[in-house]
């Protein structure tokens, strides 16, 4: 890891027409192993990813010590300075890994955002399935993918079946995923396979933030390889 922060990491074509821009999760940079593996497959199908740190993550990097996520204020400040820097919403799809995604849910209609990606969803903590984190995704506007563990503790196929979700977001199941899509020995996948089979789904959905939408729904039982 770097002892300074860079404002973005970039990768793919730099005149792609699509471009993706990721944040991180609360507890791993923007050059975890994840984000890297999945910007790297991104830019690898043509798109242009850039990705960014939230400031906690900036002081945490250039300091050495951990921190405490930022309120919520200051995250939909950083990723409203963030697609404003990038030249605005109507070009981005925008989104990331757990807190990164749900902050980018929040900011996504007002930011005029393409599409929104998010990379396992935090719908509710591990073990508090009471306390949703939900209430602003039944009315979002922007065209979105949440891909999502079958194993995953913040939200698993039984939770999110019962959740009013806006016909606006798609779901896309990983099999046996956990909350970084990592599946168990026994189910006979392995974690490349998983990822694979996320950023084919990520790359198709962010080329065409509409494609398979034309009937309305919200697909929350399908796995990612029935793109």
């Amino acid at each position: 890891m770097e002892s300074e922060p860079k404002d973005f990491l970039f990768d793919g074509p730099d005149n792609s027409p699509h471009v993706v821009v990721l944040a991180h999760g609360a507890g791993a940079p923007m050059d975890s192993p994840f984000l890297n593996r999945f910007a790297k497959g991104l830019a690898a199908r043509g798109l242009r990813v850039a990705r960014f740190e939230f400031p906690y993550m900036q002081a945490r990097r250039k300091e050495g010590r951990r921190t405490a996520p930022d309120r919520p204020p200051v995250l939909r400040d950083a990723w409203l300075s963030v697609v404003d820097r990038l030249g605005g919403g109507s070009r981005l799809v925008i989104g990331g890994k757990s807190l990164g995604g749900r902050i980018a849910s929040l900011v996504a209609d007002e930011a005029g955002a393409r599409g929104l990606l998010c990379l396992g969803y935090p719908f509710h903590p591990p073990g508090q399935p009471e306390r949703l984190r939900t209430k602003h995704l039944e009315a979002l506007r922007t065209p979105g993918l949440i891909l999502q563990g079958t194993r995953d503790p913040f939200g698993s196929p039984e939770d999110v079946g019962s959740y009013r979700l806006s016909q606006a977001i798609r779901v896309r199941w990983i099999p046996d995923g956990d909350h970084s899509f990592k599946p168990r020995v026994s189910s006979g996948r392995t974690e490349a396979q998983n990822l694979e089979e996320a950023i084919r789904a990520a790359a198709n959905f962010c080329e065409d933030p509409m494609r398979d939408r034309t009937d309305g729904g919200t697909d929350r039982g399908e796995s990612a390889h029935a793109e």
